[in-house]
């Protein structure tokens, strides 16, 4: 048991440790200035955005009231018009290109954004630099929701976006906030139990690891990776706008995932407004490889859920 255990408590340290800060590649980006891996400097221009507020709020946690969270608002015109939130994938940050270039895709269509880093991440407070599934980061992102409530953006103008962690971690806040209008995610994991089996085996490790895993984080940090999950938030999705966006390609996680979520919400009648299955597309390369087709399905999906800027 003890040998089990320990193999598990490395398995642990090796899915959730996290940098806290951003990629090197991305640390100089600013929603005026960012480069994007595989666009050239002339077709990341069109993207580029205004000089951004800098912001400061809290996360909706109760357990880390001294948490500073920090972010980019860049309104649209009208302050209080429709406005999205964006938030990015594990060990990245705000400044990540599958952040600011559909910000940027939203903000030259009239929508506001505000561009979040999560605890452990970027230029927001450090909690314990560990990555939590989700389970602890959603509340973040409602942080981030009661933030604009407060500024004046009315909550049936407020859409959330997520890319890869993000997404799952936007899926599960707006299935415990019903006040979110609408959410996009792209490339999130169903599941966090079978994600981290499936990266196991990825990388040659037994899949039956995962369960150690989840008990040494009860025991280490206290995080239960598991307490939550985006199949599991999906039932509160009746009758709310969710948008599904996967590459077939992706091999970190898998295609498998998206349509899994896709069955849950078909049964939970959600109104899936988009189910897009990019096919060749790597994880969160869609964005990139279709972006003509991107925007116009992105704006499309926030306009009709958040009302036209």
């Amino acid at each position: 048991i003890a040998i089990y255990l320990y193999a598990g408590l490395q398995v642990y340290d090796e899915l959730s440790a996290v940098s806290g800060v951003c990629h090197v590649q991305d640390a100089s980006d600013t929603p005026a200035s960012f480069t994007v891996d595989g666009m050239s400097p002339t077709e990341v221009e069109p993207y580029a955005m205004p000089a951004p507020r800098d912001v400061e709020f809290a996360s909706r946690d109760p357990r880390v009231p001294d948490l500073v969270l920090r972010g980019w608002w860049i309104p649209g015109e009208d302050e209080a018009g429709p406005t999205v939130i964006l938030v990015h994938g594990r060990d990245s940050c705000r400044r990540d290109d599958n952040m600011l270039l559909p910000a940027g895709m939203l903000h030259r269509n009239g929508f506001g954004v505000l561009l979040m880093d999560q605890r452990d991440h970027g230029d927001s407070d450090d909690e314990d630099l560990r990555f939590a599934g989700g389970s602890e980061e959603y509340l973040d992102v409602l942080g981030a929701w009661d933030w604009l409530i407060a500024e004046g953006v009315p909550e049936e103008r407020i859409g959330i976006l997520g890319m890869s962690f993000g997404a799952a971690t936007t899926v599960i806040a707006g299935g415990a906030e019903p006040r979110i209008q609408a959410v996009w995610e792209d490339s999130a994991f169903g599941d966090i139990s079978t994600a981290m089996r499936e990266y196991l085996v990825f990388s040659g490790y037994p899949a039956f690891l995962e369960p150690a895993a989840v008990v040494m984080a009860r025991l280490t940090t206290g995080d239960d990776l598991t307490a939550r999950s985006p199949l599991g938030a999906i039932p509160a999705y009746a009758g709310r706008p969710l948008a599904i966006v996967h590459g077939t390609d992706d091999t970190t996680i898998l295609v498998s995932h998206a349509e899994a979520l896709h069955a849950a919400a078909e049964e939970h009648r959600v109104d899936i407004r988009e189910y897009w299955l990019v096919d060749g597309s790597g994880h969160t390369r869609a964005i990139v490889d279709e972006r003509d087709a991107y925007e116009p399905r992105l704006v499309r999906f926030f306009g009709e859920s958040l009302g036209t800027p």
